[in-house]
């Protein structure tokens, strides 16, 4: 029977770009800035690297579809270099394909990267895609905000919690993440807004309004990974941290097919969350998971992944929400560097920049007035897609 890869794999170092309107840097700009800090920061050389795992989204905004032009841009001592695509979950795809290359002993050191460039689309939100094999079967537009914005009334619906108040939470939810993203040099919107600035903004896609969006950037961040016995001889003197869990979930259409769904949360990540709990041995994860970052693409999606992953009970996000529950002097704050609603949502880079948010907190490499209190164990939660037709990847991290 499977066992997972719980503490097979640890991250030796880590790099993340600046977020944001980033006409100063190139696609090989951004992946060569990431990858210089990864590689200081794991103190090793390039020659070392045996193997690296490269996200991109969008063909023709980055460096080119192939793996080789990366390898080229980072002059990689001829390793074999794979690049990856799973839409919004890009990212972590990439870790979770070098953490398996060193969890299975094919190498010793592997580097996992990200990088898009989503401004030089041209467009004010993502590029649509193609329709599938049930292209918009559900009623669902196309669009990110009116596909993600149904998530609410059904939500209102089962649990009979008035809209009016769900759209508080939602409010609170994107003031608590600004406040977090203030004091953090790598984000893109580093600004306080209010929750009457929230509620009264132009209207995007019923009930989100333009402050319950993220927003579209430029980013890249990378990640170097190896054996926990490799790492410690490396930093004798350092926390570890190690990977306790890796899960994917990607949906097959049955939300769309079936009236089993109910629209008032995501089936994919209920079920990564169930597997990546069972092969990291956590029983509670509301008493056992310390910080977070979750896929905050809108904020109605953080109010129902506090659900889904099990850290509210069902019907009870409100509450902790409101409550404080998830901000930063909270029982478990989420969204400690901002989230996407202040980083943006550069596909490719997200999932290993909400790892790094992660991994700096377990080594208490941030300014005090941004570290969490008694960090030990994170939680990554990347989303691409639509709620009824998406894919989620879900990691957990920490030091023992």
């Amino acid at each position: 029977m499977a066992k997972g890869i719980k503490d097979k794999v640890a991250i030796l170092g880590m790099g993340c770009t600046r977020f944001g309107e980033r006409w100063d840097a190139g696609g090989d700009d951004l992946i060569v800035e990431a990858f210089v800090e990864c590689l200081e920061d794991a103190g090793i050389e390039k020659k070392d690297i045996e193997a690296a795992y490269v996200g991109t989204c969008y063909d023709e905004v980055n460096i080119g579809k192939s793996a080789g032009t990366h390898a080229e841009v980072l002059k990689l001592p001829h390793v074999g270099v794979t690049r990856l695509e799973n839409f919004c979950a890009t990212a972590q795809e990439a870790l979770r394909a070098a953490s398996y290359a060193v969890a299975a002993g094919a190498c010793d050191i592997a580097l996992a990267l990200g990088v898009e460039k989503l401004k030089d689309t041209g467009f004010a939100g993502l590029p649509i895609g193609g329709g599938g094999a049930y292209p918009r079967i559900g009623g669902y537009s196309g669009s990110g905000p009116s596909s993600f914005a149904q998530l609410a009334p059904p939500y209102s619906a089962k649990y009979g919690i008035e809209l009016e108040k769900v759209k508080e939470a939602m409010a609170h939810i994107s003031v608590k993440s600004h406040a977090n993203g203030i004091n953090n040099p790598r984000a893109h919107l580093r600004f306080p807004i209010t929750t009457e600035q929230v509620l009264n903004a132009p209207i995007i896609s019923y009930p989100l309004g333009l402050f319950d969006c993220c927003g579209v950037s430029d980013g890249a961040a990378a990640a170097i990974v190896t054996t926990p016995e490799i790492a410690k001889r490396l930093k004798p003197n350092q926390d570890i941290v190690k990977i306790k869990a890796l899960q994917i979930s990607i949906a097959n259409g049955e939300e769309t097919l079936f009236n089993t769904w109910d629209g008032a949360g995501l089936i994919t990540t209920q079920v990564a969350a169930s597997k990546a709990y069972a092969e990291a041995g956590i029983k509670n994860p509301r008493e056992e998971i310390t910080m977070m970052e979750v896929h905050d693409c809108f904020s109605i999606t953080e109010l129902v992944i506090m659900e889904d992953l099990g850290i509210s009970p069902p019907g009870g996000a409100y509450e902790d929400i409101m409550s404080g529950f998830y901000d930063m002097d909270g029982k478990i704050p989420c969204q400690i560097d901002g989230g996407l609603k202040c980083f943006g949502h550069p596909i490719g880079a997200s999932g290993l920049r909400m790892v790094y948010a992660i991994y700096e907190q377990l080594l208490q490499r941030v300014p005090e007035e941004r570290q969490v209190k008694n960090a030990r164990m994170g939680l990554t939660h990347n989303l691409g897609g639509e709620p009824a037709r998406g894919v989620t990847s879900l990691g957990i991290f920490g030091i023992d």
